[in-house]
């Protein structure tokens, strides 16, 4: 298999045995419930067959004279009970197709949210949430009808050919030969559709990736007066798609058209050549008649079998796509058996880190302490590596050198589970899903009930946002928390870590968007927990980093110092720089986020 890139995402190629072995993964616990459909087409294809018979056999009744009543009501039951028959089989493959495309979702959707944090920021998040819906759709038709389609209509073909050619072997010869010249020039065009619906569902995932981007910071594309420029992104992806989908079209078009173009030309050749071997009474009418109704029957298997290779080029760069995303490297989680009590302690040796081997490292030689209870601030200029360090003790990132230990264990030997269980983290960015603000705070606590819930909210000071709110704690706060401010998301995000019941906390620029009243409250809330709760935070502000019992400078991605904030004013010149130029900078101002 071989691929590239395009528009952020892998785009994979598999070979046709890569592509059955796929293909086969998704049919395979459905195999019993296809076999079932498959035979009722198969009976209902029999009974069709029958039909030219019964003609056949009512043809010489009517030159002998006989009664025809018998054959006329058994044409009657083959075409009723071939409808009815066929009719169920297609219900039965329809549904199976629906489960299907269920199961293949449930497992991409399970293998993409348990996908490696540097894996998903390869890879474009509109670009997978296509391959859930629009890719696993294709499979709806390529791993039931097109599997069905090839081997019922390979047997009826067979059978229908057979029969023919017990009626007449030269009018055989004269149809297999037009079918076989316009069928095989058909099968030259199948590549060219498997390459344009490939590019059409690449394109797609671009529609996806573009919309994803613009919703996502909705409020910047309006205030940048972005819409038509955003829109003209999207439609250039639409375009794309509509263009490749019409390529693909064409090309069914000509497939098609080449099926009934062969059964036409044969129709016209049997009936030119037929009708002079029953002038040269080699055969009689009866045998005309019933060669001409199989040669219309044999579009129905021949169709099948076009439909089926169509379909197959048509899930083929579905099931690509999907095997690609399949192949992405994941967590293994399990449920957590245990993290302990008490404050977590935390070691970093000698760690080294860098996020791809043609970027330059983030981390050179970390090292530092932190021995339990208490907090610890973690300062420096931007880029110096202080927010991996939450990555690297969360197992976001595996150290590329050196370790990273909690509790005196290294941390890639701890059940992932476990691990997080332990850690309580407020991203810097603060992120609030959609749903309800209860929804959010219990997004990592469960089961934590309405007491824990109510003693959470006073200490991160959302009790009086609650008593605001129209419907309390069931308030829906909109996409990404639109609805709340920037520092009522970080004290929701705060309040959602809080209620884990940590041994570790992080905090990560946790105040940065805090009036001076709720960061004040926050340091004192710190403070409390940092008496049963290991707290580590990164700072941008004076305030919280004096209160801190230990700071570690951090530049160039190594610690040039550790101690308190007294002991570093008069130690480190860099320390000292960042307290009288950043970090006053960055003192809190009066702000409307006061509840």
């Amino acid at each position: 298999m071989t691929t590239d890139e395009r528009a952020g995402a892998p785009v994979a190629r598999l070979s046709t045995s890569e592509t059955w072995r796929a293909l086969y993964r998704h049919f395979r616990p459905h195999r019993w419930a296809v076999a079932l459909g498959a035979a009722f087409t198969l009976v209902g294809a029999a009974s069709a067959l029958a039909q030219p018979l019964a003609a056949k056999a009512l043809v010489d009744r009517l030159g002998g004279g006989g009664s025809i009543t018998g054959i006329l009501v058994l044409l009657t039951a083959l075409v009723v009970l071939g409808t009815a028959v066929e009719s169920v089989g297609a219900y039965i493959l329809a549904r199976t197709a629906e489960s299907v495309v269920l199961t293949a979702r449930r497992t991409l959707i399970g293998q993409l949210l348990r996908l490696r944090l540097p894996e998903m920021e390869r890879t474009q998040p509109g670009d997978l949430m296509s391959r859930v819906t629009s890719d696993t759709t294709l499979l709806r038709s390529v791993t039931t009808q097109s599997v069905v389609s090839a081997g019922t209509g390979g047997l009826s073909l067979l059978a229908t050919i057979a029969l023919m050619g017990v009626m007449d072997p030269v009018l055989l010869g004269v149809t297999l030969g037009v079918i076989v010249l316009v069928v095989g020039a058909t099968a030259l065009v199948m590549p060219r559709i498997a390459q344009a619906t490939k590019r059409s569902q690449e394109a797609v995932g671009e529609i996806s990736t573009v919309l994803e981007r613009a919703f996502g910071a909705f409020r910047t594309v309006k205030a940048s007066g972005a819409e038509d420029r955003e829109t003209a992104v999207v439609e250039d992806a639409a375009r794309r798609a509509w263009r490749h989908g019409l390529r693909s079209a064409k090309w069914e078009a000509v497939a098609w058209s080449s099926v009934g173009l062969a059964v036409q030309v044969s129709f016209l050749a049997v009936l030119g050549i037929g009708g002079a071997r029953v002038a040269s009474g080699a055969i009689p009418v009866s045998t005309l008649v019933a060669f001409l109704l199989f040669l219309f029957y044999l579009i129905e298997p021949i169709s099948e079998l076009m439909e089926a290779a169509t379909q197959y080029q048509v899930g083929s760069a579905a099931i690509a796509r999907i095997q690609e995303a399949e192949r992405l490297e994941t967590e293994t989680l399990t449920a957590p058996s245990g993290t302990g009590s008490g404050p977590a302690a935390v070691v970093f040796e000698d760690v080294a880190f860098h996020y791809r081997d043609d970027l330059p490292p983030v981390h050179q030689g970390v090292s530092f302490t932190v021995p339990g209870a208490g907090t610890t601030a973690f300062v420096g200029p931007s880029g110096a590596g202080k927010t991996t360090v939450f990555g690297l003790i969360e197992r976001f990132y595996e150290a590329t050198g050196g370790r990273v230990l909690v509790d005196g264990k290294d941390v890639r030997d701890w059940p992932l589970a476990d691990l997080r269980a332990s850690i309580g983290y407020v991203e810097q960015d603060a992120p609030v899903l959609a749903g309800t603000l209860r929804e959010n705070l219990v997004f990592g606590a469960p089961d934590a009930d309405d007491e824990q819930i109510t003693q959470v909210l006073v200490r991160a000071r959302l009790d009086a946002l609650v008593e605001r709110l129209p419907d309390g704690l069931e308030t829906v706060v909109g996409h990404r928390g639109s609805k709340l401010s920037g520092g009522e998301r970080q004290r929701v995000a705060i309040a959602r870590a809080l209620l884990r019941r940590p041994r570790l906390l992080l905090l990560d620029e946790a105040t940065s968007q805090l009036d001076a009243v709720n960061e004040m409250a926050l340091r004192d809330m710190v403070a409390e927990v940092s008496r049963e709760v290991t707290v580590l935070v990164v700072a941008h502000r004076l305030s919280t980093v004096t209160l801190a019992d230990r700071i570690v400078v951090m530049d160039a991605g190594k610690v040039r110092a550790v101690g308190s904030h007294h002991e570093l004013m008069a130690a480190d010149p860099l320390y000292g720089e960042l307290a009288a130029t950043q970090f006053l900078a960055s003192a809190p101002r009066a702000s409307s986020d006061a509840p």
